[in-house]
């Protein structure tokens, strides 16, 4: 596909959906964002009138039924992703879908079906892989800075957990949270995850546990080719949000801190502070954000191959069901286990 703008609709008008409908709007000139949807009327009118829209509807069928819309970006609810897919790969249209596609792999595996049948791109929003600190260590990784990848280590705690609603339909926080550190540890050694061990607890809230979740959990990834990796997950961290990364290997060592809203340090007769890190992922991750939302709109026009693929987009889901598994049978899971069954 070659055009000048690529017109869209918007279908589900929620936090992130808003954040996606302003980028489309307002910063991505190759982008016209034409409609948007949502179930709840509000939503949709509210989202349709702060970003200038003339058409928004409760049925996101109006959308994919527009033959001058050609993409559409799904930021509904998980249970309806595999579902629009289908739905919109039928239409021709081409695909942005929040992650996960889904939490079942058949269902996953339908839907991707259905977009290779259509020939249509699909790309899954995992949008941490377009963070400017994690494209550096890819590229470190990849062009041998630190020589042979030995170890990853990957902290991931977010400042306080969600509701608990929420938690009751997520999956869990190893399809919720820890999936996108599953997608960024493939991501930056560039290589798969073989095995998953996975040990959780309740230590935060027993709300948490009583709708049949962990709040904090550490999970030991074995790469194909040796490489070890961690990934240190917490629901709450009174500090903020804290995103680290660290790849060490035979000829030295890569890592990102934590972002912050200045770099300002204040050093006193007591002591040396510095402002807390950008407290949540609206903050920590809005240049992410666009960025992967320009690459899908370039990619579409220029028909280019997606940057962040069904298949890509499968494999934290298989990893996340893997830990699951391992947690709950308390051993090491090898990922071809959740395959074969």
């Amino acid at each position: 596909m070659s055009s000048d703008v690529l017109t869209l609709g918007l279908i589900g008008a929620g936090r992130i959906g808003r954040l996606h409908a302003r980028h489309l709007s307002l910063h991505l000139a190759a982008a016209d964002l034409a409609m948007v949807s949502d179930i709840h009327e509000d939503a949709a009118r509210q989202c349709a009138a702060q970003f200038g829209l003339d058409r928004w509807t409760t049925d996101y069928r109006e959308i994919l039924a527009d033959p001058e819309i050609q993409a559409v970006v799904i930021c509904s609810s998980t249970n309806t992703h595999a579902a629009m897919i289908e739905e919109a790969a039928l239409c021709g249209k081409q695909i942005f879908c929040e992650k996960p596609i889904d939490h079942d792999l058949e269902k996953i595996d339908q839907a991707l079906q259905a977009v290779e049948r259509a020939g249509v791109l699909l790309q899954i929003g995992f949008n941490r892989r377009f963070d400017a600190n994690f494209c550096r260590i890819r590229a470190a990784v990849e062009r041998g800075e630190i020589g042979t990848p030995h170890l990853l280590h990957i902290i991931s705690r977010d400042p306080a957990p969600p509701p608990i609603e929420y938690i009751k339909v997520s999956g869990g926080l190893f399809l919720d949270m820890t999936i996108h550190d599953f997608d960024m540890a493939r991501y930056l050694l560039g290589r798969e995850v073989e095995e998953i061990y996975a040990a959780g607890s309740v230590q935060i809230d027993p709300a948490i546990g009583a709708a049949g979740d962990l709040d904090t959990a550490m999970i030991v990834l074995k790469f194909t080719g040796g490489p070890m990796g961690t990934i240190d997950n917490s629901r709450r961290a009174i500090y903020g949000y804290d995103q680290r990364v660290e790849v060490f290997g035979s000829g030295g060592c890569i890592r990102a801190e934590n972002n912050f809203p200045n770099q300002v340090t204040l050093l006193g007769g007591d002591s040396v502070s510095r402002d807390l890190p950008l407290h949540f992922f609206m903050q920590r991750y809005q240049d992410s954000y666009l960025e992967e939302m320009r690459q899908f709109v370039e990619s579409v026009r220029a028909g280019a191959p997606s940057p962040m693929s069904g298949q890509e987009g499968r494999i934290p889901v298989l990893m996340g069901l893997a830990a699951w598994k391992s947690y709950q049978e308390n051993r090491p899971v090898r990922l071809d286990e959740i395959e074969r069954a």
